[in-house]
């Protein structure tokens, strides 16, 4: 009892009410500092939203990259400051922080040579977002491998393929980014007629199919403009194969891409127009007269 009264009185209450008033002012500060990061966080986030509608850009490619920018800056001002605050609430209850910075420093040294793919992959992320090449809800190619993009962190990009497959990228990594919705879209189409039909009819049925699509209040809302029809493009090996474009809204590009098709399809058949399909013709040598010959001189000859 006597040792616990003479601990108790060599506390001085004085100095723990002056620490604890202390400590209750650097939370206070760093809980405002938070409140007035979320407001500029809020404000910026406003102004950009702003600047990039004013350029032209789709309110919806706005809102992902954004919304994935303000995020990642978000999570590493409140790391930063919460970490701070922390270091300065320590130094105020009498515990030197000299040789915590000191070990963080010699451990970061450390972990930096260790750490050297995630210190890549961080700033790989950081620059992914400031640059805008790829975005929440784009649909990319990343080194061969397209989908959905689901998540975008400091370290990693998250696709998920047609099939529901989930593909993680350091972004390290990341050689190749093939961003398909970036502003827009493009639905690119080969069709192919047979040799005998009159290529100018079948760009004016294209087009005049484009068109009415276009006009269609379901479809034309997604679409940028009409198809672009670039005219013949080859000669296949059972085919003449006349290749256009129809540009859309981000990702709306299968979509209209597919209805197109179904459209041109009906109207060829009604046009009489041959979409042809693979065939041979047999020949047995110069000594040999053709089969569909051979069988008219029989049938004539029974006759």
């Amino acid at each position: 009892m006597k040792i616990l009264t003479s601990y108790l009185d060599n506390i001085s209450w004085e100095t723990i009410l002056i620490s604890s008033f202390r400590i209750m002012l650097i939370l206070l500060f760093a809980w405002v500092c938070v409140v007035g990061l979320q407001k500029i966080l809020e404000k910026l986030e406003a102004r950009l939203l702003q600047q990039s509608l004013e350029s032209g850009e789709p309110p919806s490619e706005t809102d992902k990259r954004v919304e994935t920018l303000v995020r990642l800056i978000r999570q590493a001002a409140l790391v930063s400051l919460w970490v701070t605050a922390g270091l300065v609430v320590l130094k105020e209850i009498g515990i030197e922080i000299a040789p915590i910075l000191a070990s963080a420093g010699i451990l970061g040294l450390a972990v930096g040579f260790g750490a050297q793919n995630l210190v890549r992959d961080i700033i790989s992320g950081f620059f992914f977002i400031l640059e805008n090449q790829v975005r929440i809800g784009d649909v990319a190619i990343v080194n061969g491998t397209g989908g959905l993009v689901e998540k975008i962190n400091f370290r990693t990009i998250i696709l998920r393929d047609l099939a529901g497959v989930v593909h993680v990228f350091p972004n390290g990594t990341v050689n190749t980014l093939s961003n398909l919705t970036n502003q827009w879209s493009a639905y690119v189409f080969d069709i192919g007629v047979a040799y005998k039909e009159n290529t100018d009819q079948v760009v004016s049925i294209l087009k005049e199919t484009g068109a009415a699509m276009k006009n269609d209040p379901e479809f034309g809302s997604l679409m940028i403009e009409e198809p672009e029809i670039f005219g013949v493009d080859k000669f296949d090996s059972s085919a003449v194969v006349i290749k256009g474009r129809i540009k859309t809204k981000p990702i709306r590009q299968w979509q209209v891409g597919r209805e197109f098709l179904r459209r041109v399809k009906h109207a060829f058949d009604e046009n009489g127009i041959e979409i042809p399909f693979p065939h041979q013709t047999i020949y047995f040598g110069e000594a040999s007269k053709p089969i569909d010959v051979e069988i008219l001189e029989k049938v004539s000859n029974s006759s």
